[in-house]
């Protein structure tokens, strides 16, 4: 149940420190995207390894965001969030330290392990502290904020990456976490659910496992082959450990994911929608500034740059979208925003190589963020107002376990695509070793940049499809408003 006590000052400081520490992950997850094609020259990583510095962090921060947040309703949430931001700062200067590829892909690992505590944390403090018909309004303050702090990570990160060093990305981490663990000690109320009992650990170890042999082999099999045995069995190893995890919390006295919660077919359609959507939106912004430098030969800075009216609009006017859906249901919101989400993202197929911002990517991201600004905060409000009180950590957990997940499979099967389709456009016995130059940025003939581009352009369209399909579901499945306590 919420506090019905808090004064509204309270409740806008217990605002503050979960946006500080959402920041954590919305700073460094865009501030990387763009400095990525400079991690992979200076490690000299091949397209793989750079996946991986994206992949290790989803792959723990979704398979461990579900124990997170039963964490969180069993031992308080206010304690699970600050370890979550102390152990997602630490891994930070880890990162900031690494000297190959592989340990910053462990760091990343351990800083999804951080996220995983503390983004649930996050929004289970605001499910805690707001009441219901609040919730859709503060969801998308948070959201909004949290864009409004992650718009300077892609023009950090590019301008670090072009100019400077991109291991400063993680050092801008330890002091705002310094700053989190301050503002969060001093208003955040300790909450928990009295009645969780508890921690499935056996869980936790078959989802990371399959996510991870399932993801290694998506990964593995454009260069491997698909025949490859060590493909074969990281993808059969992977959906049995999946499967063995379903298995596993269907019996388990208290599952990380409790298989009850889907009963709702309000939780069932919003996680589908979610998947759909943070597939999309993953992806596209995972291999948009590939595009972006290798084909259009823009500079990181100017890749990151082109990512600002997606967060100015979602800091803007999320708050404004949560309001709305307070007031006339999230249905409404949850249908239109995915499908102009799914326009926007069809909008970055149309540009030839070497367009400017205006007639590039600009109307794309326009149209995307205002889809999304319409959708982030009433889905959230959606999921955890479909749930008994009492699960809302779980329920958070769940949801962003979702949109994780959905991220981790985008970049190993969009990955497919991609090698697939450059394969057939660039048409010779050397197809995948030219992608990888493509990739670490070699200066290749215009032939290869534009088979480059044509895969992008599959992968994009792919995406928007998807977008819509989640806005189809919503329409159908999302409630038309939410009652009042």
């Amino acid at each position: 149940m919420a506090d019905q006590s808090l004064s509204p000052s309270r409740k806008r400081w217990i605002l503050v420190a979960t946006v500080l520490g959402s920041s954590l992950t919305f700073i460094d997850g865009s501030a990387l995207g763009v400095a990525l094609p400079a991690i992979q020259n200076d490690l000299g990583a091949g397209p793989a390894a750079v996946q991986w510095v994206s992949n290790a962090y989803l792959l723990t921060l979704g398979a461990l965001v579900l124990i997170g947040g039963a964490a969180g309703d069993r031992f308080g949430r206010r304690k699970v969030f600050l370890i979550g931001v102390a152990v997602f700062a630490l891994a930070s200067i880890a990162c900031g330290l690494a000297p190959t590829v592989e340990l910053l892909i462990a760091g990343r690992a351990v800083q999804g392990v951080g996220a995983a505590l503390l983004t649930p944390g996050a929004l289970a403090v605001i499910g805690s502290a707001f009441p219901q018909d609040e919730r859709g309004k503060a969801f998308g303050t948070w959201a909004g904020a949290g864009a409004l702090f992650g718009m300077i990570g892609p023009l950090v990160g590019g301008w670090l990456a072009d100019a400077a060093d991109w291991r400063f990305i993680f050092w801008i981490n330890p002091p705002l976490a310094l700053l989190t663990v301050l503002v969060t000690l001093r208003a955040v109320p300790e909450s928990r659910d009295e009645q969780a009992r508890g921690l499935d650990w056996l869980g936790a170890l078959l989802a990371v496992t399959g996510l991870g042999g399932l993801t290694w082999g998506l990964t593995a099999a454009p260069d491997l082959g698909w025949g490859d045995p060590l493909v074969i069995a990281g993808l059969v190893g992977g959906g049995a450990l999946l499967a063995a995890f379903l298995w596993a919390e269907a019996r388990e006295r208290h599952p990380m994911m409790p298989l009850g919660l889907f009963r709702s077919p309000v939780f069932s359609g919003i996680n589908v929608l979610t998947l759909l959507l943070y597939f999309a939106l993953g992806g596209a912004m995972f291999f948009l500034p590939f595009d972006l430098i290798r084909v259009h030969g823009w500079s990181a800075t100017l890749a990151g740059a082109a990512m600002l009216p997606f967060a100015v609009i979602m800091s803007l006017f999320s708050g404004f979208a949560g309001k709305l859906a307070d007031r006339f249901g999230a249905r409404l919101s949850l249908s239109l925003g995915p499908i102009l989400a799914g326009v926007g993202l069809a909008l970055l197929a149309l540009p030839a190589p070497g367009a400017s911002y205006v007639d590039g990517p600009l109307a794309g991201m326009t149209v995307m963020a205002v889809g999304m600004t319409l959708a982030v905060g009433p889905l959230t409000a959606a999921v955890m107002g479909a749930v008994p009180e009492g699960h809302t950590g779980v329920a958070s957990g769940i949801n962003n376990a979702v949109a994780r997940i959905a991220a981790l499979l985008a970049i190993a099967l969009l990955g497919v695509i991609l090698s697939a389709v450059f394969a057939a456009v660039a048409d010779g016995p050397h197809a995948r070793a030219l992608l990888g130059e493509v990739m670490a940025g070699a200066d290749l003939e215009p032939a290869a940049r534009d088979a480059f581009h044509a895969a992008f352009r599959a992968i994009i369209l792919t995406c928007a499809g998807l977008a819509v399909l989640s806005g189809v579901i919503g329409g159908l499945t999302a409630p038309k408003r939410q009652k009042a306590e």
